[in-house]
């Protein structure tokens, strides 16, 4: 927690009057796109397998996370300790198994729990359920989420419509956007991650280049 105060404390020095302009500048709103960029460059760290880059990106994500506290902090919305107590109690409530009496025999029981329990807190709420769409972020990268809802949704493929669209495909924005979404359900039905080969693809591509 000390560290973490720390982390805490230097924010609350950039905010302050006499502060950095551009930190102070900064809202709820306009950090949005800087925590989609801090998470994909932790993907990449992690894709490296360097425990230093690792480490400083995550700190690039922990800093996101320490920057919309101390905001909220300002507007009496929220604290950090309330961000920690959220997910703390979240992951207790959630692992029954771990921190309760539950009995589980696999990871199947586990995602089955995790699940019911998320409907049972949202209907505490007096909240609607939640459709299965809803349960996947619209900002996820296009692919990744593609992916995430043909899981959710269970849409139907076509596996031989699909090779003769993508066979056909032109150059115009629908027939490319229906192209890339059979290839992110293809991908999925194969256990692989549409974003994450693109990105590992791109990268190869790039390593072939500098040669």
């Amino acid at each position: 927690m000390g560290r973490m105060r720390r982390l805490l404390d230097t924010m609350r020095a950039l905010r302050a009057p006499d502060g950095c302009p551009w930190d102070r500048e900064q809202t709820h709103e306009t950090l949005r796109p800087y925590l989609i960029e801090e998470a994909a460059e932790a993907v990449d760290a992690l894709a490296s397998g360097d425990p230093r880059l690792i480490a400083d990106e995550l700190g690039d994500v922990l800093l996101q996370v320490a920057f919309h506290a101390v905001i909220a902090e300002e507007a009496a919305t929220f604290t950090y300790d309330d961000v920690e107590s959220s997910i703390v109690d979240k992951l207790v409530r959630r692992h029954p198994h771990v921190f309760g009496a539950v009995s589980v025999t696999g990871v199947d029981d586990v995602l089955t729990n995790w699940h019911a329990i998320k409907a049972q807190e949202r209907a505490a709420t007096g909240a609607p359920p939640r459709t299965a769409a809803d349960g996947v972020p619209r900002s996820l990268p296009a692919l990744r989420r593609a992916a995430e809802l043909d899981k959710a949704l269970s849409w139907g493929l076509d596996a031989a419509l699909a090779e003769r669209q993508l066979a056909d495909v032109a150059g115009d924005p629908e027939s490319i956007g229906a192209a890339l979404l059979h290839l992110a359900q293809l991908a999925r039905r194969s256990g692989v991650d549409p974003e994450l080969a693109l990105r590992d693809a791109l990268e190869a591509r790039l390593t072939r280049s500098s040669r």
